[in-house]
């Protein structure tokens, strides 16, 4: 970024400027990215069991009991959904061609 000092005021004037440089910020921005999508993550599993639950509540005429148990499985399930997601960023397998399993072995 190139800074031009500005001749009636004296201030820096920048060219080029953006918010962040992905160049620099690369892992600060691909670790705001992990953690919004597991928090989209959750909340979608949340919400989802919670429309559901208070469709079958509405269905049977139970007052709150499908919400309960649906919400309680929705959170459980988002943990288990996000817990993946960490396991899958944070250990990496290797891409290995061998492991393909319906070549044949000649």
């Amino acid at each position: 970024m190139e800074k031009k000092i500005n001749s009636t005021t004296g201030r820096q004037k920048r060219r080029g400027s953006r918010i962040f440089n992905y160049q620099t910020d690369r892992d600060w921005v691909d670790n705001l990215a992990i953690v919004t999508q597991l928090g989209l993550t959750m909340v979608g599993c949340i919400l989802f069991c919670l429309f559901v639950g208070h469709y079958l509540d509405k269905w049977t005429g139970l007052k709150g009991v499908f919400t309960t148990i649906f919400i309680l499985l929705g959170i459980a399930g988002g943990a288990n959904v996000c817990y993946r997601q960490i396991i899958e960023v944070t250990d990496p397998k290797p891409k290995d061609d061998s492991d393909d399993h319906r070549a044949n072995p000649s």
